[in-house]
Parts: C-alpha cells; structure tokens; sequence
C-alpha cells in the first residue's frame, strides 16, 4: 500500500508530540508498506512555497518552504505542490496529524483525486484556530486563561488583539475585522469535514469535545490511543532512601503545556526531591522557567534535548 503522511513538522527539525509520533509510525509502517511525507521547513533564506524533497531514516520527505507563515489557514502555493506530490505518488490513502502551517486545501485536494483521508486530532486546532483553547490574553491583566469554547468575537478579543494596532479609537473597527476573520476561518474549516473519511482521537476527552462542541458524528470519529515501541526503553531506576524522589517531565517549553505550573508545584515540595526536565529549549520561554527555579531548595534540572529512540530512565 502507498500510504501517503500529512504532518505539520518533522523530526529532528521539529520534535513535539505530533511529530514525534508521525514519526514513529511513518518508519513502522514503512516496514511494510511505501510511506512518503508531505511537511513544511522555515528557510528565510529561501522563497516562500519553495518545495524540495529529502530523505530522512528511509522516509521520502516533499517539504514546502513557510518562514513567515503563522495563523494563515489556506495556502494556493501549498495545494499546488500538495497537489503535484499526490499526482506522482498516487497513494493509495492519506493520513494527516496537523494543517497547521500548511493549508485546509490539502484535504479538498485529496477528495478531488478520490483517495480516502484519515485524520488524527493531536489537538483543538479544527475548532479553535490557535488549536490549544488557551488564550493570548494581551490585556495586561490575565494572563493564558482557559477558553471554554470558541467564539468569534471572543477569539477577537481575547486571542488576536495582539495584532490589532491596539489604539483606543480603533479598538471596535479591529475587532469586527478580527472577528469577521475567525468566523471566515471557522467557516471553511467546517467545510472540510464531509470531505474527511474518518477522524481518529487518541483521549475520549478529545473525541468528545468534537463530537459534542463541532458537530463530528459519532460514526464519523473513532477513539484510537497513541501506539509507541517500548524496544528502545531502557529501565534501571530502582527506588532507594539513599536517592531523592524523582519527578520528570518531558515536552516542549512552552505556556500550553503548564510547565510553569509545575515548577511552581514542585517549589512547594518540602522533602528531597528533583525534578528533571526534558525538551529542546525555547529561547526566552525556557530562560523565564529556569529564573523560576532559582529559589528552589530541590534540584531542579534541564536535561536538554531527547529521542525517544535514546531515552533511559535516569
């Protein structure tokens, strides 16, 4: 089978949750079937939409060029070197984990050349376009509230005034652009729905917000937990009064992921204790964490980079 992947980064270039397990599964079902990727790279000296091709442990890569791409959701360029992949390729389905970065065209592009599409929701990004339900707050007075669920205006307000000019006099002619903006963006990604075959959710949870909050029919989206090898693990940790109790955390440093949350946590801690945590370091976002463990009477200690392909339990 010609199994076509859809990600929206690529290990090691980019290596969160979704691409790490795009990852995973792109070189497990390589050993058994043809497996092409269609993702993006950020080149700024290079032109936007460029597209070349690579390969990485095996696995043919066709990358488009987006630099300056951030909350676009429909790209001409990008459907058209999506478009010439499927023609030469010919596979015979596609399974896409993010859009993000890329274009919402790519899943109209594959229904015109009748091949199915999977697609697996890593996050909120259908449903809220910054995918998280985490607002940007730009008020100066809150800061990464909650969202209980996604409204056009409020998404004005709360996650996009930071690109309005901010000025008391234009404050209500921002927001209704803004807000006429969400409702467009929500528009055509609620087009693309019928067009997906099946829509795979690694929580119950995540399934159903989708089925209850977007309209997903329950025929339509199938729970499926996330797979991983547990061959390159290596397990040495023994418990011991002479060690320390020991918590981890591996992920991106960013807000989303509550890190902050569990410094501050962890500071709480009045017994030996360490904390380890792992992930590739985000200029100023992971300088900002690390202040908040300078009055820590713990260890608390940034392990870097990891693959899961490496990873032993310290």
């Amino acid at each position: 089978m010609k199994i076509l992947k859809v990600i929206h980064g690529y290990p090691p270039t980019y290596n969160a949750g979704s691409e790490v397990y795009s990852c995973n599964i792109c070189e497990q079902l390589a050993k058994a079937h043809e497996v092409r990727v269609f993702t993006r790279e950020e080149n700024p000296y290079q032109l936007d939409f460029a597209v070349r091709s690579e390969t990485r442990n095996g696995i043919p890569l066709t990358l488009a060029n987006l630099p300056r791409e951030k909350d676009g959701y429909e790209q001409a360029q990008v459907n058209e070197a999506f478009t010439n992949l499927i023609q030469g390729f010919q596979p015979d389905i596609i399974h896409i984990g993010h859009l993000n970065h890329l274009s919402i065209g790519i899943v109209h592009e594959a229904k015109k050349a009748k091949i199915p599409v999977i697609f697996t929701l890593h996050d909120f990004w259908l449903m809220c376009p910054r995918g998280q339900f985490l607002q940007r707050n730009f008020d100066g007075k809150q800061l990464h509230n909650l969202c209980s669920g996604q409204e056009d205006r409020k998404c004005a307000l709360n996650c996009y005034r930071m690109l309005q000019s901010c000025r008391p006099e234009d404050a209500e002619r921002d927001t209704v652009y803004w807000t006429d903006w969400v409702k467009r963006r929500m528009e055509a990604v609620r087009e693309l729905l019928p067009a997906i075959d099946l829509f795979i959710a690694p929580s119950m949870y995540l399934k159903n917000r989708f089925v209850r909050d977007f309209g997903i029919l329950e025929e339509h989206i199938q729970y499926l937990d996330y797979g991983f090898s547990y061959t390159h693990l290596k397990f040495t940790y023994q418990l011991s009064s002479n060690r320390p109790y020991t918590f981890s955390y591996i992920g991106t440093h960013i807000p989303s992921k509550g890190i902050n949350l569990l410094i501050e946590a962890f500071l709480q801690i009045k017994q030996p204790a360490r904390l380890l945590i792992w992930g590739r370091e985000s200029g100023q976002s992971t300088a900002a964490l690390k202040r908040l463990t300078a009055n820590s009477q713990n260890k608390i200690l940034f392990m870097g980079e990891y693959e899961n392909r490496n990873i032993a339990t310290q």
